[in-house]
C-alpha cells in the first residue's frame, strides 16, 4: 500500500460520520451514481458425493440458468494461492498439507507460487482480445504453478480438441493433471470453470479461507465431540433434507435439485440446524460457541473475499458458487454491503 493509499484512509477513519455513531449504515448509497453491482449466491451439493455413474451433462440445465445472468466474475470454494503460500511459510500453524502442492508445475514453469502468481496477473493485464492456442497452454501452466487448478481448466477449456496438449511450459504431466480435473466430479470444476469457459471469462476466482477456522483447542477430541452431539439434535429435520436431496441427485438432469437446494426454507432450515443447536449447547469448555466463532470468522472472511473480486468493478455482476450451508450467511453479510443488490437464486432457477 503506497503512502498516498495510508494517508487517504487515515483521513476517512477520522471522520465523525453520523450513522457510524447511530451504529446504522443503511441507506449510505441511496444517491449511489452509476449501476449497483449485482450479486447472485448459488447453493450447492457437493458433487464429490454424486451417485456412481455420475454424468456431467446433468448440470446442463443448471449452466443454461447460470449463463443467463451474464455473470462477469465466478468465485468458487476454494483456497487462492495467496492463502496456500501463507500456509506453507507457516506450517507449525496451518500443517504441512494445508493446499495441494505445486511441485510438477513448478518444475514446468520454473516459477514457484508466488512468483506464479505475479506472472498470471502481469499476464492477464495484456492479455488479447483473441487469444492464441500458445497463450492460453501458457497461461494454463503458470495457473497451475499458481496453486489455481480451477483457472488452469478455464484456458484448457477454451481450446480447441487439437490443440489440448503439451507445449508452452504445459508438459505431459501437466496435461495429464488436466485431464484429471476433466474427470473429477466437483462443483469447482463442472459448474464454475464449464460456465466460466462458455462466457469466454478468462479465470474464476478463489475465496475460500481457512486461516480463521484452524481453532486451537486443548482437547481435539472433545470439542469434535461437542459439536457433533450439538448437530444430533436438529438431525432428523437435515436427514429429511438430504434424503431428498439424495433422490433428486439419481436424476439426469440436476435443476430440479439445485432448485431444491436454494429454496429459502430449506437454507433456513440448514442455518439453524448449523449453529442453532452449538449456541445453546452446554460445554465447560464452551466448545461448541468456539465453532460457532471459527464458523462465522471463515464466512467473513469469504464475503471479504468476494467483495475484493469486484472491489475496482462497481456494477460487477457475480455468480458466487458455494456450499448451501453458507448461502444464508453470504446473502445476509454480501446483502449489507454499499452498491449490491442480492440476486433471487431460487427465482433464477426456476
Amino acid at each position: 500500500m503506497g503512502n498516498w493509499t495510508k494517508w487517504i484512509w487515515g483521513v476517512i477513519a477520522a471522520v465523525p460520520f453520523a450513522a457510524q455513531a447511530q451504529g446504522d449504515l443503511k441507506g449510505l448509497d441511496r444517491d449511489m451514481v452509476g449501476p449497483r453491482a449485482q450479486i447472485l449466491v448459488l447453493g450447492t451439493v457437493h458433487l464429490s458425493g454424486m451417485p456412481a455413474g455420475f454424468d456431467q451433462a446433468s448440470l446442463d440445465g443448471v449452466l443454461k440458468r447460470l449463463a443467463a445472468f451474464k455473470p462477469d466474475i465466478i468465485t468458487i470454494e476454494t483456497e487462492s494461492g495467496e492463502e496456500c503460500d501463507l500456509a506453507a511459510r507457516h506450517p507449525a500453524r496451518y500443517g504441512p498439507d494445508y493446499c495441494t502442492p505445486t511441485d510438477a508445475a513448478k518444475a514446468a514453469t520454473g516459477l514457484d507460487l508466488p512468483a506464479a502468481i505475479a506472472e498470471v496477473d502481469k499476464t492477464l493485464q495484456a492479455w488479447p482480445a483473441q487469444a492464441t492456442p500458445a497463450q492460453r497452454r501458457r497461461l494454463a501452466a503458470l495457473f497451475l504453478a499458481a496453486s489455481d487448478r480451477a483457472s488452469a481448466y478455464v484456458q484448457w477449456l477454451q481450446l480447441p480438441e487439437a490443440e489440448r496438449r503439451a507445449g508452452d511450459s504445459l508438459n505431459p504431466a501437466l496435461v495429464e493433471l488436466l485431464g484429471t480435473i476433466a474427470k473429477r466430479n466437483n462443483e469447482t470444476y463442472q459448474l464454475a470453470a464449464r460456465l466460466a469457459a462458455r462466457l469466454g471469462l478468462q479465470r474464476v476466482h478463489a475465496v475460500d479461507n481457512h486461516t480463521g477456522d484452524n481453532i486451537d483447542v486443548a482437547d481435539t477430541k472433545a470439542f469434535v465431540r461437542s459439536i457433533e452431539a450439538a448437530w444430533a439434535e436438529g438431525g432428523a429435520a437435515i436427514q429429511e433434507q438430504q434424503k431428498r436431496e439424495a433422490a433428486l441427485a439419481q436424476a439426469s438432469d440436476l435443476l430440479p435439485l439445485y432448485r431444491y437446494v436454494n429454496e429459502p426454507a430449506g437454507l433456513l432450515l440448514r442455518a439453524e440446524a448449523n449453529v442453532g443447536p452449538a449456541m445453546r449447547a452446554k460445554s465447560a469448555q464452551g466448545y461448541p460457541q468456539i465453532w460457532v466463532a471459527g464458523w462465522e470468522i471463515r464466512n467473513l472472511r469469504m464475503v471479504a473475499n468476494i467483495r475484493e473480486t469486484y472491489r475496482e468493478r462497481p456494477g460487477a455482476r457475480v455468480l458466487s458458487i458455494v456450499g448451501a450451508t453458507h448461502k444464508p450467511w453470504f446473502d445476509a453479510w454480501l446483502g449489507q454491503l454499499q452498491g449490491v443488490d442480492i440476486v433471487d437464486a431460487a427465482a433464477l432457477l426456476k
